[in-house]
Formats: C-alpha cells, sequence, structure tokens
C-alpha cells in the first residue's frame, strides 16, 4: 500500500490543472481501497461551507454545486472534530445530510478524514460503501496518511478552493516572508526568463573552435551587461550596495566555470548545453547546503548562467509595456531584473522563491523597495497586470483589493512616505535618549562578496564583519596574503570606530564547496568555533590576516563564534596570542593587540558568564541563533517558522539575565541580530543595559530616531512590564500599543 499512496500522491502534485487532478485523486483512491465512492471537498472560510469538488460514485452533476456548511452533515462533523469518523450506517446517523443531488441512497458506509494544513483544515477526502460496515484500521489509516499528504501538496501547488471557483479576481489575501519593509501598491508585472537553462535540451556537435568562440564573445558581452546594470545603479544606492554585480564578474572571470565550459565544448556538446551542464553543477553543490543564506547563490548562478544563455542565443530584449508604476513578480526575481526594471517604475518585488537572505532582497533593502519572498502558491500565468498591495513589513500580499483597503494601505504609504524623510534628520546625530542614555548603534556587514557599510547612515562602527562569505566564492582557502587585503579594505572604512570581525562561521549548515561536511544533524554539529580550533592552520592564518590588517588602522576586535566552554575560549585566545607574538617578532615592533569577545548564541553559555567574563574584553549576543536554540526550531523551516519569534518570553528574560550578569562583571555587551533592528526591540534591550546594537544600514536612522524621542525610565517601564507577559503574542501586542501612545506608531510594521 506504501507504494500505491506514494504513486496517487506524486500523481496529483504533478497534475497542472486542479479539475484534472482531482478527478484522477478520487479514482485512484476507489480503485485502491476497493470502495464504491470516493469524493474530496475543498473549504471555502470565505462562504463557511465545504464544496463538493471530485466523486467517482456520486453523480456528476453535483460536483463544484453541491455546498455542505461548515457546522452541516457527516463532512462538516469531520471538519469540526479534526478527526476521521468512521460510521457504518451513514444514512441512520444524526448528522446526516440529505442532499438528493449527489444521488447517494444506496451507499451506507462511510469514513471522512480531514485534509489539515499549519492547524487549518482545508479540505475532507471521504470514501462510502454500499454494505453497511465499520472500515477497518487499515482501510482508516491508509486515508489518514493519504490526507496529511495530500495537505502539504495542495497548499503548496495552489491546489485550492478559490482556484477551482474562478475567484482570482476577486479579494485575496497571500502570505510570504517580509524580504525588504515598506508598502507598494501598483499593477503585478511578470517577469519570465527570457533564456532559460532549465528548458534547455543537451545537444553536441563536435564544434568545439567555433563554440568556445561564441562562448567567448557571450562571456565578454555578459560583462558589458553587468557594467551597464551597475552603471544604472550607481546614482541610486551606494556602491557597496552593488557587490553582487561584482561577484557576477568575478564569476565569469572564474578560471573554473570558464575552463569547464570550454572542456565541456571540446568533448563534443554546443555552447550552450556546456553552459548548462557546468552551470547545473555548481547550482546543485550549493543547493544541498543546509544553511539557508548558502543555498540563496545558487539563484545568482542560474541567473548568471541565464544571462549568457541570453547572449550565446542573440536574444534581444522584446520591447514590453511597462505600466508607469509596477510590482515585479517572477518565479525567481534576481539582482540583474532588478537594476534591469528599477528605473522603469518598479515599485515592489514579489519572489515566488528565495528568502531574505537572498541578493535580491538585500539588494530591494539598500533601495528602500519593499519585498516579499517566498510566496510560493502564486499562479503566475494569471497575475499580469492585476492590481495589488504588497506590504514588505508582515509578508502579506493582497490581490484585487477593495476600496477599503486601497484607501487604509494608500494612507499608510503617505505616513511611511513622510517618516523616511524624518528619520534623516537624526542621521548624524547621537543615539541618546532625551534623559541622557547612550547606546552605540553599528552595521552588520559582509552578507556579499564586499561589505554593506557606509557612514552616510549614522552607524558608529561595524558590530560583526561575516569573514565567511569571501571564502565562499573561491575554489580552496584563500591565502594569509589575500585575507589581509580584504581585511584592510574593511578596517579603512571605519578609520576612527570600531570594526568587529567575526572569526571563520563554517560548518554545518554553512558548508564551503571545497570543504564539504557531512552531518546528521548539522545546527547541532561540527560547526564556528569547533572547526577552527579543530583546524589551528585554518584559525592561525585569518588571525594573522586580521592583525596584519590593523597595522595602521588599530580599530580591529576579533570575536569568537559558536562559543559553548571555557576551554574553547581558553584554546582560541591561546592560538590568538601565538599569532600576535609571531607578528610582533616578524616586525620587529610592538603591534596594537586586538580586543577579543564571544558570540553568545549558544544557551548553554549563560550559565557560564562569570568564568567566561574573566577572559575575554567584551560579549555580542547573536540573538538569532540563541533564538533558534533557546526554541528548539529552525527559523527557515517554514512549517515552524511561525514559532520562530524573538519576542518569546524565554529569549526575552534569557537576554535581560545576560545583560544583568555581564552588568555585574562590568563586561561590554552588544547584540547582532534582528531584534536590534526593530524599534521596539531596540528600545528593550537599552533598558536592559546593552551598550552597542548591531543591525543592518537600512535600519539604523529609525532605531535612532525612536531611541531619541523615549526617555530610559519608559523604555524601562516597558521591559519591566513585557517581562511579565506569558505568550510573544502578548508582547508583540503591548510594545504595539505603547509606541501608538509614544506618538511612533509609524514605527510598528504596516497592516498591524
Amino acid at each position: 500500500m506504501l507504494t500505491t499512496l506514494r504513486r496517487i500522491v506524486l500523481e496529483f502534485s504533478q497534475e497542472p490543472e486542479l479539475e484534472s487532478a482531482l478527478k484522477k485523486l478520487v479514482s485512484q483512491v476507489k480503485q485502491a481501497m476497493v470502495t464504491d465512492c470516493c469524493s474530496i471537498y475543498l473549504a471555502d472560510y470565505q462562504h463557511q461551507h465545504f464544496l463538493l469538488m471530485a466523486s467517482d460514485g456520486l453523480a456528476k452533476d453535483s460536483l463544484g454545486h453541491t455546498r455542505i456548511g461548515f457546522t452541516e452533515g457527516l463532512v462538516g462533523l469531520v471538519g469540526q472534530r479534526e478527526e476521521p469518523l468512521n460510521i457504518a450506517n451513514a444514512q441512520a446517523h444524526s448528522h446526516f445530510k440529505h442532499s438528493p443531488e449527489v444521488k447517494e441512497d444506496e451507499l451506507n458506509a462511510f469514513l471522512g478524514t480531514p485534509i489539515i494544513h499549519q492547524r487549518k483544515v482545508i479540505g475532507i477526502l471521504s470514501i462510502q460503501q454500499k454494505v453497511a460496515r465499520h472500515f477497518d484500521e487499515n482501510e482508516e489509516a491508509f486515508l489518514v496518511t493519504l490526507a496529511a499528504q495530500l495537505a502539504t501538496v495542495i497548499a503548496t501547488t495552489n491546489k485550492h478552493i478559490n482556484d477551482a471557483a474562478n475567484e482570482l479576481h476577486s479579494f485575496r489575501q497571500l502570505k510570504g516572508v517580509a524580504g525588504s519593509a515598506g508598502v507598494a501598491m501598483a499593477p503585478m508585472k511578470v517577469i519570465q526568463p527570457r533564456a532559460d537553462l532549465n528548458k534547455l535540451p543537451l545537444q553536441k556537435v563536435y564544434a568545439s573552435v567555433e563554440q568556445t568562440q561564441r562562448f567567448i564573445k557571450a562571456i565578454a558581452k555578459t560583462r558589458i551587461d553587468f557594467d551597464a546594470m551597475s552603471m544604472k545603479l550607481a546614482n541610486v544606492v551606494s556602491k557597496d550596495s552593488l557587490d553582487i554585480f561584482e561577484v557576477y564578474k568575478q564569476l565569469l572571470d572564474s578560471a573554473n566555470i570558464g575552463t569547464e565550459v570550454e572542456e565541456k565544448i571540446k568533448s563534443g556538446w554546443c555552447a550552450e548545453s556546456a553552459l548548462k551542464l557546468v552551470i547545473d553543477h555548481y547550482a546543485v553543490q550549493f543547493e544541498a547546503l543546509e544553511e539557508q543564506y548558502l543555498r540563496e547563490r545558487a539563484s545568482d548562478i542560474r541567473d548568471l548562467g541565464n544571462r549568457i544563455l541570453f547572449n550565446l542565443q542573440q536574444l534581444s530584449l522584446s520591447s514590453e509595456k511597462l505600466p508607469a508604476e509596477f510590482i515585479l513578480v517572477a518565479n525567481d526575481v534576481t539582482a540583474s531584473m532588478i537594476a534591469e526594471y528599477q528605473h522603469q517604475g518598479l515599485k515592489g518585488i514579489v519572489s515566488l522563491t528565495g528568502s531574505n537572505n537572498s541578493h535580491a532582497a538585500i539588494l530591494a533593502r539598500a533601495m528602500d523597495l519593499p519585498a516579499i519572498m517566498g510566496v510560493s502558491s502564486l499562479p503566475l500565468s494569471q497575475l499580469d497586470h492585476q492590481q495589488a498591495i504588497l506590504d514588505g513589513y508582515s509578508g502579506d500580499l493582497f490581490i484585487s483589493p477593495d476600496n477599503t483597503l486601497i484607501q487604509e494601505y494608500q494612507h499608510l504609504i503617505e505616513e511611511e512616505t513622510a517618516l523616511t524623510e524624518k528619520v534623516k534628520s537624526v542621521a548624524n546625530l547621537p543615539a541618546i535618549t532625551p534623559d541622557g542614555r547612550p547606546i552605540e548603534l553599528v552595521l552588520n556587514a559582509g552578507l556579499s562578496a564586499g561589505f554593506e557599510h557606509s557612514q552616510k547612515v549614522g552607524a558608529v562602527g561595524i558590530g560583526l564583519y561575516r569573514t565567511e562569505i569571501p571564502f565562499m566564492n573561491r575554489s580552496c582557502f584563500p591565502s594569509e596574503h589575500e585575507q589581509t587585503l580584504w581585511y584592510k579594505e574593511v578596517l579603512a572604512a571605519f578609520p576612527t570606530q570600531a570594526v568587529t570581525m567575526r572569526t571563520l562561521d563554517v560548518g554545518g549548515d554553512k558548508a564551503l564547496p571545497y570543504f564539504p561536511i557531512s552531518e546528521d544533524n548539522p545546527f547541532l554539529g561540527w560547526r564556528g568555533i569547533r572547526i577552527t580550533l579543530d583546524h589551528p592552520e585554518i584559525f592561525l592564518l585569518q588571525i594573522r590576516a586580521m592583525i596584519r590588517a590593523n597595522i595602521g588602522h588599530n580599530n580591529l576586535e576579533i570575536m569568537l563564534p559558536m562559543i559553548t566552554s571555557v576551554t574553547e575560549v581558553d584554546d582560541a585566545v591561546r592560538l590568538i596570542n601565538q599569532a600576535y607574538h609571531e607578528l610582533c617578532t616578524e616586525f620587529n615592533e610592538r603591534l596594537t593587540k586586538p580586543r577579543v569577545g564571544i558570540m553568545l548564541e549558544v544557551p548553554g553559555v549563560i550559565y557560564q558568564l562569570k568564568e567566561l567574563a574573566q577572559r575575554v574584553d567584551f560579549f555580542s549576543v547573536g540573538s538569532n541563533d540563541l533564538t533558534q536554540y533557546l526554541l528548539a526550531v529552525d527559523r527557515n523551516n517554514a512549517r515552524v517558522a511561525t514559532i520562530y519569534d524573538y519576542y518569546h518570553p524565554s529569549v526575552l528574560r534569557a537576554l535581560n539575565v545576560i545583560a544583568q550578569e555581564s552588568t555585574n562583571y562590568l563586561v561590554p555587551l552588544s547584540l547582532c541580530g534582528e531584534l536590534a533592528s526593530e524599534p521596539a526591540g531596540a528600545l528593550l534591550l537599552l533598558a536592559m543595559g546593552y551598550d552597542k546594537l548591531s543591525m543592518n544600514s537600512h535600519n539604523v536612522a529609525r532605531v535612532k530616531w525612536v531611541i531619541r524621542h523615549v526617555e530610559m525610565q519608559r523604555a524601562k517601564v516597558m521591559l519591566s512590564h513585557a517581562l511579565t507577559l506569558s505568550t510573544a503574542k502578548q508582547v508583540h501586542n503591548y510594545l504595539n500599543e505603547q509606541l501608538e501612545q509614544l506618538g511612533l506608531g509609524g514605527f510598528v510594521r504596516a497592516g498591524m
């Protein structure tokens, strides 16, 4: 039966049309379970009923017409109870609803089970039989298992009631991942790839000289394209935000990619096929990685490949008639798409795939373009030119909104525009409360090949520079000289302010292509400081490069990731001292010794803060991972993402304990994570006693404005009450109310 089950689910998921998918499903289930009837009903929450969508056994004329209320009949009872219902004689049951049009008078036995996705009943699957009997345990287990597997398929493939009822043009709300804050209201413009390696058939031509020349010309043209795209954006965003195009050009210059394509050509493949084979190989390597950010790089690789293919095929840009303003929608929005359309009325971005770590999301934030990622249930073919509202704060997408919603969001857009202009006035002012409590606002940097930081946003240094990203764009570990050049550039950006560099944080969920790691549970595996201590040759090389780069700058701080024990700190500090003394000897002078700190992201270290305080110069809380480990939830897993919340009472209380202990031991304390970038979160951290908050550049001015307008005593009152609350929802509601009372309601995410 397991083979039958898999076949039914697989064939259902591969069927593009809802009607044919459901029709095939009920017939297959009826045959597999040897019953007289199988039916499926889908929930319509707008009208509060189940609609009979498909049946093999009931009257065909009733399909798409028979409606059973959520509180009516046996179908409604299954939905209410949210569990299977097995009845020998259904027509004698008190909840049985007689519907003459379905012609089920001869059917007696009934077994129905709910189809539930994320705690919501989205349909009912039932089987019926003429013989009055209870279905046995195996039959019930089969139907329950089938319904559970169908739930995910129905939800993720958009096979739901609104499609069947052809209600796409009525108001509809979809949910994605908030990729970039802001609100946009405009028609949607669906962009389909002009050149798609995925759809390219493989072909051999055995004309290597001609094919190699075509490939070289396509590479040259693609490099020119990226230069042009970068120039288009040069006056719109800072230079550092254009790093993605430098990454693309580095990949074009990569000896590996070019050499491998030419080798494929020499073995007989045409240029297009050779390109597809190589690009697919690299993309699959990235897609196999556990860490979400690294998986996103597969999208960049494929985008690059499609751009080269475009030039190989000598395609020309078709003259598109674009609306004056539009929301760009695509299966996979890429950075090059944004560059191509940003000057033509682009107001927002919706991508069916990706997350807030994709380069498209990073570039969108740099350009203040609202963006939603991972809206997997969008039927692209039916969306072009439809009016939509994009809420980049909450991740909501409203299709064909009504006038009431349009007016509400128009007001929010006006408020957002005014707020953005207002907060710019404090960019270069200190982050200090009206009653004199100062706090440092610094940057998280290093998400791309370069670093996205600028003194113009009002930050006073770098609180977290991720050194692992440059390691990714290579085929082997970088040399000490290469690393020194990288780090000099970063340190020079803030010559009079501290730059905190995190040592190599890979392994487990962030494996390097040339340093593969295979583990059953990567999140609890070999990662961070555990790897670099096991490989002191890698650690020492990086530390030496950092200290060398610091010569003449003297603003370096070193931070150790994923610390779980005092022993790890002792071992790491010993190696740092070794590297420092080696360089002092080599340069024959006493160099500036960098301060050393640790990241607090493993819950266990909360109980060893006293011992750790005696060994390091500062603490920095990695609130994203600390939240993940405290709540035992993978924040990149859509099924449990709603559980991940840094306003969870346990997380707030843990952060407060860390702050109190750090104060007791006189250790400077910072926090880098999403909590620091939210105005309400920043106020709580300020009240706890955090000295420094590290965030993305686009949040600095907003957080600074709020801090400059809320007294420390008021923030402490907010913290005191928040720590007494029992649920994350209560915390959210309370903080939103407080911001409203303070006249800072504009900083509450739109749509709340």
